[in-house]
């Protein structure tokens, strides 16, 4: 017997498949999110890197070892889009731009994340990087004020690229006040 698909699996299988951006990326399309209607955590990132791109798995990188490590989770943990869904501002590695990664196209956003939305519900989501927090939490004027107010049902995060060590350096209060405070959180919500 022939098993149909729900509306959030063929919105799902919808947006694995697009290519509204295909001529305008440096590489095929290849969208990259992980989502569970159920989910406990909601990751809102940047766009794969081309690691992800490569493996077709966000996060297998040493930015994904970073966050893992904020989280306080492991690999087999952290890839359970029951506990941790992952859907990026753009779900295909955006190609470069002056030696780094490009800003992720900006219709991927508007397009599947508030069709989406409406199935994945989150206890917690965590926008990671400022192209979240610009999209979400547009009244901050930086990411730093952003990550350092206090939000329910929010945290936000600078992204754990080795790009930001600098940004790391000059505010030590996030490793120790922010992330402790993060993996408390997640630690009970993946127990819950």
């Amino acid at each position: 017997m022939e098993k149909k698909l729900t509306e959030f699996d063929n919105l799902v299988h919808l947006a694995k498949s697009c290519s509204l951006c295909d001529n305008a990326l440096p590489h095929p399309t290849r969208p990259i999110l992980s989502v569970a209607k159920n989910t406990k955590i909601l990751i809102i990132s940047q766009a794969p890197g081309l690691t992800a791109h490569n493996n077709y798995v966000p996060f297998i990188d040493p930015s994904g070892n970073r966050l893992r490590a904020w989280l306080g989770v492991d690999k087999d943990t952290f890839y359970k889009p029951e506990l941790f869904s992952i859907m990026p501002m753009g779900f295909c590695f955006p190609g470069y731009r002056n030696g780094a990664d490009a800003p992720p196209m900006k219709i991927c956003a508007p397009t599947w994340h508030e069709p989406l939305l409406q199935h994945v519900k989150p206890v917690l989501t965590l926008l990671i990087g400022r192209y979240a927090q610009q999209y979400y939490l547009k009244q901050y004027k930086t990411l730093t004020e952003a990550i350092k107010t206090h939000h329910d049902g929010y945290f936000v995060l600078p992204h754990p690229s080795g790009r930001n060590n600098r940004w790391l350096a000059k505010n030590p209060w996030f490793e120790k006040e922010t992330v402790p405070a993060l993996q408390k959180k997640v630690n009970a919500l993946i127990k819950r």
